[in-house]
């Protein structure tokens, strides 16, 4: 099963621990708004709180590409500050986790 469709079902099922389980453990978000990066354990509160929130919906989601090194997918997200956005992520792999996140997000206005 790909890497993608494991967190899929993760995210889709909103489990935090499943979700985590597929990012290593020297993982980074890298925020280009703020030009900052996370660490795995700075991450994890930020998406624990987005999963707990009914209005965090991925309302549309799809991979793009996927190998042992790299996966980029595309996804129209609700946020629960009640913000829409257009998001593409590239992921980039090590030894089969996420190890590096890099987003480029366009904001969606009804």
């Amino acid at each position: 099963m790909s890497l993608y469709t494991v967190l899929m079902e993760a995210l889709e099922a909103r489990d935090i621990e499943k979700t985590l389980d597929c990012y290593h453990p020297d993982y980074q978000f890298v925020r280009h708004q703020t030009n900052t990066i996370l660490t795995l354990e700075e991450w994890r509160p930020m998406m624990e709180g987005m999963m707990a929130s009914d209005k965090w919906v991925m309302e549309t989601a799809r991979c793009i590409y996927e190998n042992d090194d790299i996966l980029v997918s595309h996804s129209l997200m609700s946020f629960p500050d009640d913000t829409k956005e257009s998001v593409i992520v590239v992921h980039t792999k090590k030894a089969g986790k996420i190890v590096r996140t890099e987003t480029g997000a366009t904001p969606i206005k009804d």
